[in-house]
This record gives C-alpha cells, structure tokens and sequence, in this order.
C-alpha cells in the first residue's frame, strides 16, 4: 500500500476527546518519545527530547532515511515533537511540530573509554573530585524544523483514527 501524503493538520471526525488524544500519545510511543508535558485545556502534547539514532539502531522509527541516520551516527542529533490538538465543530485537527537541533560543543570532548578503569601501574588513589567528561556544558543549535518527520508521524496518526 503506498504511503499518502499529508500536508496539513490531521482531521480526525469523533467527538470522543479522550480517543484523539490517547492515539496521539500511542504515536509518539512508538517512535519512542517520552512525553514531558500533555495539557488537554491547551490541546498541547510536548516530548522530551531524543537523541537521533544511528545507522546501528534501525528499530527506533524517528530518523528517517539513510542520509539522516548517517549523520546521527556522524553528529550528536536531537529532536523533540509538539502535537497541537484543536477541537472544531465537526471534531478535532491534529497537528504536528518536530524539531531538531544539533550538538555544538566548546572544545573536544575529553571522553575516554578507559577514564574509569584503575591503572595496575600505580598505586590506588582516591581522588574523590575527579571529573571525567567535557569541562563545559553542551551547547545546542537549532536545525528548525524536521519535515520528514512530520510527515510521518501525520500520516501515521491518519492511520491511527481510521
């Protein structure tokens, strides 16, 4: 069966408000995002954010094509979603917004994979203060907006209230 294309808000016809926005809470754990905040007066569902799965994690569902899963594995990737869910008269639209943004740090990050393991040429320390990790916090720059995304997340919640 060939994928529809959605442009726009999903409509679903029902008036059950608890159907539409339990199914939209279903979609977003698949892909799998957590939820961080749900407020059904505002009609608002906002995800913490994700970090991009690589090419070695095809069963997480929110990078999307090759070229994408190529950069996460390349670039530390996140993304969050928004669902807007607005009640009309006839029922509810059903909206999606992604966002990804990527890591941009201050320096190189001074990880090492032996950084916490003992050294059998000396003698034990306890060096209780000892901070391993990048000395500064990472920063994040803002991609906009991940159309594909979107997409498939729409027609994913279209199938959902079929």
């Amino acid at each position: 069966m060939p994928q529809m294309r959605t442009a726009g808000p999903v409509f679903v016809g029902t008036q059950n408000e608890e159907l539409v926005w339990e199914r939209a809470v279903d979609v977003l754990h698949e892909y799998p995002f957590e939820i961080k905040r749900e407020n059904k007066l505002a009609g608002v569902i906002e995800t913490e954010y994700k970090v991009g799965s690589g090419v070695l994690e095809p069963w997480h569902k929110e990078t999307l094509g090759w070229d994408a899963r190529l950069e996460s594995s390349l670039q530390s990737i996140r993304r969050r979603v928004i669902v807007n869910v607005r009640r009309d008269n006839a029922g509810y639209f059903v909206d999606v917004e992604a966002y990804k943004e990527i890591e941009d740090l201050e320096g190189l990050a001074a990880n090492s994979a032996g950084g916490a393991t003992f050294q059998e040429t000396s003698p034990l320390k306890r060096d209780y203060s000892l901070v391993v990790g990048q000395s500064t916090p990472s920063g994040w720059i803002s991609k906009g907006r991940d159309f594909a995304l979107e997409q498939d997340l729409l027609n994913r919640l279209q199938t959902a209230y079929r």
